[in-house]
């Protein structure tokens, strides 16, 4: 707090108000919808960093993720109807929804995204007296919002008291066919009757299942790979509580790798301490040629040069220097 001055010139010692460093500026348009929008840290999940066909290498999936990779931008540009996503975590449903909602605000509309679970904890929390919003603003301003992304439907509780909650927010929205974006992990066919027949109404409802899980090719990994067998694209850690610096470069390692997947060209190395998903980028290289129907081998370098060698003590020890470099694909492996 400062003393503001008089018209002499003098320090008017009488009042104090805010110094002009502390001041709240006021909020543009954008920054207003922003923080309506509830995005938070999902504002970083945008259509220009999305793949179009997702991170699977199986045609089936590849061509679903797109299907709904498209529907979503048409419905950013004119939200219409309801859109509902469901497939396996990390299968890209939470980013195809974030990035309407950050389309939307772009173009200068409200949008709210919200996860059933963290919403039904703030209805909860909104019957408190000592809660600065009431229950009923907070519930009618789920339920009226222009464009409504509902993350995790099926993850709550499955209280009576929340089953009530989440129905009243669904009917009236189905009811007045208000824009909808429903996102579950939780197949269609495990869901409610009554929820499950609201989803799947062909007159308001589009929906896209993505990734299943589709089974492999004849390419597979050996018995001694089987953490490798895992680890995918899809379920690939991000670590979102890193450094911006470090944020960047493991996005980048995640693109080049990927990129590296569906086109294969000269040698792409990774480098990083224990831990930093090295090895999982490269079996996820693997898995995805092997979704793909394409052939790949995942080679652990001491392993395969012990190989070597006892098959070098078999056939002679000129041969297990010979062996000593060899060829695997477009690499070499040098001891």
């Amino acid at each position: 707090m400062v003393y503001p001055r008089l018209a002499s010139g003098e320090f008017d010692y009488a009042h104090v108000v805010a110094c002009s460093c502390v001041q709240k500026k006021p909020e543009d348009g954008f920054t207003r919808l922003l923080r309506y929008s509830n995005l938070g840290a999902l504002a970083r999940f945008t259509f220009e960093n999305l793949e179009p066909q997702g991170k699977s290498g199986h045609p089936k999936s590849r061509d679903r993720f797109e299907a709904a990779y498209h529907a979503a931008r048409l419905f950013a540009a004119n939200p219409a109807g309801w859109i509902v996503l469901t497939g396996p975590s990390g299968s890209g449903k939470t980013h195809l929804a974030a990035a309407i909602v950050g389309e939307r605000i772009k173009l200068g509309f409200p949008a709210l995204y919200a996860s059933a679970p963290d919403l039904l904890d703030h209805l909860r929390s909104a019957y408190s007296p000592e809660s600065e919003t009431p229950f009923d603003e907070t519930l009618d301003t789920v339920k009226n919002a222009p464009l409504l992304v509902l993350d995790d439907l099926g993850v709550q509780s499955g209280t009576p008291w929340a089953r009530e909650k989440l129905d009243q927010l669904l009917n009236h929205r189905f009811n007045a066919e208000l824009p909808t974006v429903i996102i579950t992990i939780t197949p269609l066919g495990e869901l409610e009757d009554r929820l499950r027949t609201r989803l799947t109404d062909p007159r308001l409802c589009e929906v896209f299942v993505l990734d299943e899980n589709l089974p492999m090719t004849e390419y597979s990994w050996g018995p001694e790979f089987e953490l490798q067998k895992t680890q995918t694209f899809t379920n690939f850690d991000r670590r979102d509580n890193l450094p911006a610096e470090q944020q960047e470069n493991l996005d980048w390692a995640l693109d080049a790798a990927m990129r590296f997947a569906k086109n294969p060209e000269g040698w792409l190395v990774f480098m990083g301490g224990t831990g930093s998903g090295k090895t999982h980028l490269a079996a996820a290289i693997v898995n995805y040629r092997y979704q793909a129907g394409e052939p790949a081998l995942f080679v652990v370098v001491p392993e395969f040069l012990d190989h070597l060698r006892l098959r070098g003590d078999r056939v002679g020890g000129d041969d297990v220097r010979a062996a000593e470099h060899h060829t695997i694909g477009d690499g070499v492996v040098s001891h």
